[in-house]
């Protein structure tokens, strides 16, 4: 893509749609946006796209993903950056969009950590936001922290033959324990409450070899052998009774602490940390911005990959008529959209 292809009298290099956020919401909505012959770029303050599933679980498996019955993260979006890449926009990482602005023309500039870069429109697919994992407030966990206790577990084989326990009962804590019951030595599980995750990797926890200790069980404290390392976890039941088992690896995923940092302050009704938008066109208060994914927030939402991907396409068409009023808001299947392009590319040569 040439870099300058969109600038105007002021020197503004202007392309028509922005995307903030290159998880698998902002990926797909880049791949629609090139179907729909946009000018795009992709802004994400990571270093690599992927969003949480690269920063968070990447080789976890996701079983809810049309077209696979299971599926590694870390596969799932290097094919999400794959389809987003195909008609080449700008990917820029390592990049945070800090402020959003409307000039008298209608143009918004993004204020970044790199410079101000200029957009037609911009589909906001920024997850959560920035996220800080919950931390267990016991004994010697803060001192053990990257010593045994982790709250980013990324590599299955970092828990090979290891002792491992899990604190939580969300979809990451069920998640791990199933995915490590079958490598690790032993798997422990902790949680003082009922299981939050889906019904069928419940089921699944349920029929494995994984200790459960819940409901009604919290971590009291952690231990340091005499390698500094983590040697062991107590915890008490509803009772009050402690136990203490041996322990090489700690997984606490209790949730995260996310904010929308900058967003906040750019004007959007904002709800539980998600920004409002119009169901039928994932238009936000602010003209020509759309908002897509977990970040999102109308009546009955669910927050799932699936989801986000409907609604990518939902913010792309209505923000490609926001820009060009003259341009169809269905351009049709996507077969035959690649067909004309590919007829138009023959026709040039």
């Amino acid at each position: 893509m040439t870099e300058h292809a969109g600038a105007d009298p002021q020197g503004r290099d202007i392309f028509d749609i922005t995307i903030i956020g290159a998880g698998p919401t902002g990926l797909f909505a880049a791949f629609y946006a090139g179907l729909r012959g946009a000018r795009t770029q992709v802004i994400d303050a990571l270093e690599e796209t992927g969003g949480a599933l690269t920063a968070i679980y990447p080789e976890k498996y996701i079983y809810d993903v049309i077209g696979f019955p299971r599926v590694l993260a870390k596969d799932f979006v290097a094919n999400c950056d794959q389809q987003a890449r195909r008609n080449e926009p700008a990917i820029r990482l390592k990049e945070q969009v800090l402020e959003l602005e409307k000039g008298d023309d209608g143009i918004l500039r993004l204020g970044t950590s790199n410079g101000d870069r200029w957009s037609k429109s911009v589909i906001i697919c920024a997850g959560v936001g920035a996220f800080e994992p919950k931390r267990v407030d016991a004994p010697g966990i803060a001192e053990l922290e990257g010593k045994g206790i982790h709250y980013f577990a990324k590599r299955v084989e970092d828990f090979r033959g290891r002792r491992v326990v899990i604190v939580g009962g969300g979809d990451s804590a069920v998640d791990w324990a199933v995915t490590l019951e079958p490598v690790a030595e032993s798997v422990t599980l902790i949680h003082r409450s009922k299981f939050r995750a889906h019904e069928a990797t419940v089921e699944e926890l349920h029929r494995s070899s994984v200790d459960l200790r819940y409901p009604g069980y919290e971590t009291t404290a952690v231990h340091a052998g005499d390698d500094g390392r983590l040697a062991g976890v107590s915890f008490k039941n509803a009772d009050g009774d402690v136990t203490t088992i041996p322990a090489d690896e700690m997984i606490v995923a209790i949730g995260f602490v996310a904010d929308l940092g900058p967003l906040k302050t750019w004007g959007f009704e904002l709800q539980r940390n998600q920004i409002v938008v119009d169901k039928v066109t994932m238009a936000t208060e602010i003209a020509g911005v759309f908002a897509a994914g977990d970040v999102a927030a109308y009546p009955a939402k669910f927050k799932l990959i699936a989801t986000g991907a409907a609604e990518a396409v939902t913010a792309v068409y209505h923000a490609v008529i926001h820009y060009d009023p003259k341009a169809r808001l269905d351009a049709g299947h996507s077969t035959t959209i690649m067909e004309k392009k590919e007829k138009a590319g023959a026709a040039a040569e």
